[in-house]
């Protein structure tokens, strides 16, 4: 009998219960901060801690899955009486996606809070988001789930702050109205 042996130059062991949520950005998906460490950096760096908008969709992170994930977010919010201090929009990624969230109950969740929904299309991700105000191009900060967030890339306006982030991450962050606030340790309080 043959037995095969698996060699590999390294194991890497990962403990998936220390692992903390990211937030990329500003300006490029490349720089990553952990939620617990993005206080400091925003400071350090000067980047706006008011959230304007958090976003979800696009045709990256608007799988059903992605939705439902968020929208649990946003049903914990509602059942507290929490509203969103940031605008908040969703962009299904397909009509597919569209018709079976709106099917489900999940789009209704998601008007629970006053989200916005937009239409099944590349819509902010690829700069075609009539953003009332980018006009005036102020400094600000924007979460969203899209996979671009280099200057100009939303809104037009080169000092949107965009950052990545997953969807449910993005839906606590416009909840919250902050960059720094951090779902792990902190709680938000009915106004």
């Amino acid at each position: 009998m043959l037995t095969q042996r698996n060699i590999f130059d390294q194991l890497i062991e990962i403990n998936l219960s220390e692992l903390e949520p990211h937030i990329n950005g500003p300006f490029t998906p490349d720089r990553g901060t952990p939620v617990s460490k993005m206080k400091t950096e925003a400071a350090a760096n000067g980047w706006p801690i008011k959230v304007e908008w958090g976003l979800i969709g696009s045709c990256t992170n608007s799988s059903y899955e992605d939705m439902t994930r968020a929208a649990s977010i946003v049903e914990q919010a509602v059942a507290h009486g929490i509203s969103p201090k940031a605008e908040f929009g969703i962009n299904p990624g397909s009509e597919q996606i569209r018709y079976t969230i709106e099917r489900d109950g999940i789009i209704s969740t998601f008007e629970k809070m006053g989200t916005k929904v937009f239409t099944n299309a590349c819509g902010p991700c690829i700069g075609q988001w009539d953003r009332a105000g980018a006009e005036k191009e102020e400094k600000n900060t924007i979460v969203h789930s899209f996979n671009r967030n280099f200057s100009k890339r939303a809104d037009g306006n080169p000092n949107t702050h965009a950052f990545v982030t997953s969807p449910e991450m993005v839906a606590a962050l416009a909840i919250a109205g902050r960059l720094d606030f951090n779902p792990i340790t902190d709680t938000l309080l009915k106004r």
